[in-house]
């Protein structure tokens, strides 16, 4: 089974995060985004989207991070993908939640903007047009998180950690990129805290962990405690 993805990735971090928890063995590949190497063959070719992660396993050629982690669970039983209807159900609305609400605002109108160049706006009106309407949605998004998504829970799925909770917490964690803060939102910080405790968590994160420090005395349209 091979992993091809690149450690700053976004979208591949869940995917190894998981891994890595749960000891998946697989082989890696990185593609070297930052070169290009996503757009060429032969990895263009693997994926006509162009895009990290992909996972191949016997002839199977997978793409999509929330696929690829629903896919792994399944294949090795996962505890984090459960096999109960309801709660797995509530495991995919929640993976669904994330990719098609918050990280909309979130990474394309907020934080990659600012980070890469490739993402910023043609003009400088229409650049702080996007990052006002990037930083409004996204605390409003933030906010749902905090009080119906997490509420009282450890998880958001409940009280057992699911893998939703990769996914979602790595989609937050590319706010380290430009010094956000989450103290205005408690249980989002929490649950944040939870799964930066995680023991692979420090390993997995070493590039972007570089990669935020190396941008730390730019300025940035953020979100403060």
């Amino acid at each position: 089974m091979k992993l091809h993805f690149h450690p700053a990735s976004t979208a591949s971090r869940p995917v190894v995060l998981f891994c890595a928890e749960e000891k998946i063995n697989y082989e890696p590949v990185v593609v070297d985004i930052m070169t290009g190497a996503h757009m060429k063959e032969p990895f263009s070719a693997l994926n006509p989207s162009k895009m990290v992660p992909v996972l191949e396993d016997e002839g199977l050629v997978l793409t999509e991070s929330s696929a690829i982690l629903k896919y792994l669970a399944d294949k090795t039983g996962s505890a984090a993908y459960p096999k109960d209807l309801k709660e797995r159900a509530r495991v995919n609305e929640r993976m669904d939640w994330f990719n098609t609400q918050q990280y909309r605002e979130w990474g394309y109108h907020l934080i990659y903007p600012q980070v890469f160049p490739h993402h910023k706006r043609p003009t400088d009106d229409s650049q702080r047009e996007t990052l006002e309407r990037g930083k409004a949605q996204s605390e409003a998004w933030l906010q749902v998180m905090n009080d119906h998504v997490i509420g009282k829970h450890k998880y958001v799925c409940g009280d057992k950690i699911t893998i939703a909770d990769y996914f979602g917490a790595e989609i937050l964690s590319a706010g380290d990129l430009i010094g956000v803060s989450f103290k205005r939102y408690p249980n989002v910080d929490r649950w944040m805290s939870t799964m930066r405790a995680l023991p692979s968590w420090k390993k997995v994160h070493e590039t972007i962990d570089g990669f935020a420090a190396s941008m730390k005395d730019k300025k940035f349209v953020t979100i403060t405690a």
